[in-house]
């Protein structure tokens, strides 16, 4: 069993913005992206590096695509931070939602890592 584990990036009013992003989607889509998580966290070479420390989990069904963008943290990396998740539209994944995973990287380190 693997020691590493997910948790999701707050926001200092407390939301979780990737998971509640899950939380919208109809149960196929959301069971898509629990899964390519799963498979992250049960072998790292699923995940595919995006920019700097941001990693993007990959996630599809029959009509979308999906990304959840995260970091290893905590000793060891044993923490996969999940701080961003959105539906992919284009072919690259949009620079905007790489600067925003970077910016609550930043913001959660900077507070502390709660």
């Amino acid at each position: 069993m693997p020691r590493r584990r997910w948790r999701y990036y707050r926001t200092p009013a407390g939301a979780a913005p990737a998971r509640e992003f899950i939380d919208t989607l109809d149960i196929v889509s959301a069971a898509a992206i629990f899964e390519a998580m799963h498979a992250v966290l049960m072998d790292g070479r699923a995940a595919r590096h995006v920019r700097g420390e941001i990693y993007e989990a990959r996630a599809r069904t029959r009509e979308h695509v999906y990304r959840v963008l995260f970091s290893d943290e905590g000793s060891g990396g044993h923490v996969l931070l999940a701080v961003s998740a959105f539906e992919k539209k284009s072919r690259r994944t949009p620079l905007a939602e790489i600067d925003l995973a970077e910016a609550r990287l930043a913001d959660w380190r900077r507070r502390g890592r709660r």
